[in-house]
């Protein structure tokens, strides 16, 4: 990858990068250019994913100096790096685990938001129990085939790359025969099937694999190794998912997404989640200030009440994860307290968002003279329970790898996988 840059280094203050940050956009944002153009920016500059290792693409920073990146960007009312699984997941995973080549590959079209990923992990037998999965890769010369179904695959409609774990050898226990790769969607042996919503959305979808090929150089982190390499980007996900803070207004990456040669000033005013799952501002502290003093109850002690705790729910949140990102991970099971409290956070915006509006609550969106946001969070809300792995498999996994409770009884790790009773 290209270096941009004469130096990058982690180091600074959140104010120092803050400074940087705004010095940079003075010189490069213009909603006149494309959002190709405006991405190609920000990923030359660095800024599209400055978490990310030097080598990577990215700045090398920890998750305050990255916040700060991410609430410059926000505050500056500029449209963000590109959103999607993606930035979230496969750069991060591929610079973990791929070789220089295919960190070379894969993360810089990801990271200008030329390529779209998708994630293909659970299937209908498989989905709190992943390592279960059936889907199975045969190799075939210096290709693989594969054949199975995924389901839930947020954006696989729009994915022109996918993230996938299959079964290459049945013969070894369940987790260890298992391998990861980065497979085009784009190729007959794929069919995406979009499922709807409750929200009139259809970000997930289920996906079918009929003899499918992907190249054996295509693997990352070795042929074997996959469960390693998918438990790298499951906790990529939890930490991203329950990270929180400012961000900025979000656009949908790739191809199919049709956004590349639009005029990227037209997105900043974009506030709400549109049908592909763009937006820039939720229900967080300050939406929900603004939503009660637009609705008179801004000084109803119980209403106030119930936004500070929802406030100190995000505040120890937010704190708990830059604690893990300063000092390592005290205990390994940061992501998963961080995912249990998004879903936590997004119930209780549902909550609190009704009572500030009252009955306004049963209306339509369109209907509503509150914008129809409230309504939005309240038919969303049973997501974040479920997706990125359920609520109940965050307990499990705190319960048995952090608190050291006993695991749930089962056959001898070592049982070959054909030997198992299937899903």
């Amino acid at each position: 990858m290209t270096d941009t840059l004469d130096t990058v280094t982690a180091d600074g203050t959140p104010a120092e990068v803050r400074a940087e940050l705004d010095a940079w956009l003075e010189q490069n944002w213009d909603p006149e250019l494309t959002v190709a153009e405006w991405w190609q920016r920000l990923a030359a500059g660095r800024w599209a994913s400055p978490a990310m290792p030097v080598e990577a693409g990215g700045r090398g920073y920890g998750r305050d100096l990255t916040a700060a990146v991410s609430t410059g960007l926000a505050e500056a009312n500029v449209v963000g790096p590109p959103t999607g699984l993606g930035l979230m997941l496969a750069a991060p995973t591929i610079a973990v685990h791929g070789t220089p080549e295919q960190v070379d590959r894969y993360v810089p079209e990801i990271l200008d938001g030329s390529v779209a990923w998708c994630q293909l992990f659970s299937e209908p037998g498989a989905g709190s129990d992943l390592a279960g999965l059936q889907a199975k890769a045969v190799r075939d010369g210096d290709e693989w085939v594969v054949t199975g179904q995924k389901v839930w695959t947020s954006g696989g409609h729009m994915a022109s790359k996918g993230m996938l774990i299959a079964r290459t050898d049945v013969d070894a226990p369940k987790h260890q025969g298992i391998t990861y790769f980065a497979i085009d969607m784009d190729q007959p042996g794929v069919e995406v099937r979009p499922l709807r919503e409750m929200t009139g959305q259809a970000l997930f979808n289920e996906v079918f694999l009929d003899e499918a090929r992907v190249p054996h150089d295509a693997i990352i982190g070795g042929q074997g190794a996959g469960w390693a390499v998918a438990n790298t980007t499951l906790a990529f996900e939890r930490a991203s998912l329950g990270g929180g803070g400012k961000h900025p207004v979000s656009v949908a990456p790739g191809q199919k997404a049709g956004r590349l040669q639009n005029r990227v000033g037209d997105y900043t005013e974009r506030v709400n989640r549109g049908p592909d799952g763009e937006g820039g501002r939720g229900m967080g502290t300050s939406a929900m200030v603004e939503l009660a003093r637009g609705a008179g109850c801004a000084d109803d002690p119980v209403v106030r009440q119930e936004i500070v705790k929802l406030h100190i729910l995000g505040e120890v949140n937010r704190l708990n994860m830059l604690r893990a990102k300063a000092g390592g991970s005290r205990h390994g099971g940061e992501g998963n307290l961080a995912k249990l409290a998004m879903s936590e956070l997004v119930r209780r915006s549902r909550d609190v968002g009704n009572l500030v509006i009252g009955a306004d609550g049963m209306l339509a969106p369109a209907d509503s003279a509150t914008g129809g946001v409230v309504q939005e969070v309240t038919t969303f809300s049973p997501a974040p329970a479920i997706y990125g792995g359920t609520d109940q498999v965050q307990r499990n996994i705190i319960g048995e790898r952090v608190l050291g409770l006993p695991k749930e009884p089962g056959p001898a790790k070592e049982t070959p996988f054909r030997e198992l009773l299937q899903n």
